[in-house]
């Protein structure tokens, strides 16, 4: 067989390849976006990336909360001016209150030292004094400037709670003497709600409430009409408090005199 031949026979075959060759178009070069997708999806995240996400989002959180809290309106903020500036006043007649006292004292120190009978002068001050924690105390009756709370509960709706509120916010107001109804109130008074009242240092009252305070008007009865204050949240609970101002009120309620068990003076 010629070479001629061989030609002419592996020509078809070459003829049918060609086709073929021209079929497999040449594959382009991925574009800047096209490696991009890639390498984010699909995506890597390791154990230290959700770590500070999750972290991330707690702080997130936390300040949004802190924000919304802060955002939310206080019964300060939409108070009337002269209901600010009557808490003002009332914080400046407090401070004032705190000074009087350190003056007084200063006065004692001073009358003690030049007095020319300094224990007759040392024994004055003690029964004054005596009188004085004898009011704290609840064991001796006390008269002065003052206010009377009246609270009726036609719904009874009043609870414990609502009398403690009370009784703090006169003491903080500077009261003095405190009497509810037939009980007088010391510092270790505690308010108890019982099934048909509320029991105050184990004594059962009823309403109406009456609440006999000495101490400035000026300051006492302010205290409870701040706005959110005692008199604003007995109404909303359906009660109905009044305050009366009186030069004279009269705390008569007494508590026995309590002996300690176990405290003894450590003067000598």
């Amino acid at each position: 067989m010629s070479t001629e031949d061989n030609s002419q026979r592996d020509s078809p075959q070459r003829d049918e390849e060609a086709p073929q060759a021209q079929e497999r178009p040449a594959q382009r070069p991925a574009t800047g976006r096209q490696r991009l997708i890639t390498a984010l999806w699909p995506p890597r995240v390791t154990r230290a990336q959700l770590i500070v996400a999750l972290l991330l989002f707690v702080l997130g959180l936390g300040l949004a909360i802190q924000v919304r809290s802060n955002s939310d309106d206080s019964s300060l903020r939409g108070a009337r001016q002269e209901d600010l500036v009557r808490i003002l006043d009332e914080l400046d007649d407090r401070t004032q209150r705190l000074e009087d006292e350190k003056q007084k004292l200063d006065d004692q120190k001073t009358e003690l030292e030049n007095s020319s009978d300094q224990a007759e002068e040392a024994r004055k001050q003690t029964l004054e004094k005596e009188r004085q924690l004898g009011v704290l105390a609840g064991t001796v009756a006390a008269q002065g400037p003052g206010i009377t709370l009246t609270i009726t509960d036609p719904h009874s709706t009043v609870e414990a709670d609502m009398l403690l509120d009370a009784i703090q916010e006169l003491r903080a107001a500077g009261a003095e003497a405190i009497q509810i109804n037939d009980v007088r109130v010391v510092a270790d008074t505690y308010f108890l709600d019982s099934g048909s009242g509320i029991e105050v240092d184990g004594r059962k009252v009823t309403a109406p409430y009456r609440f006999e305070v000495i101490g400035k008007p000026e300051d006492l009865e302010p205290a409870l009409n701040i706005p959110g204050g005692v008199v604003q949240t007995l109404e909303e609970e359906r009660a109905v408090a009044t305050v009366v101002r009186s030069q004279k009120i009269v705390v008569d309620a007494l508590r026995p005199a309590k002996q300690p068990d176990y405290a003894q003076s450590s003067s000598q």
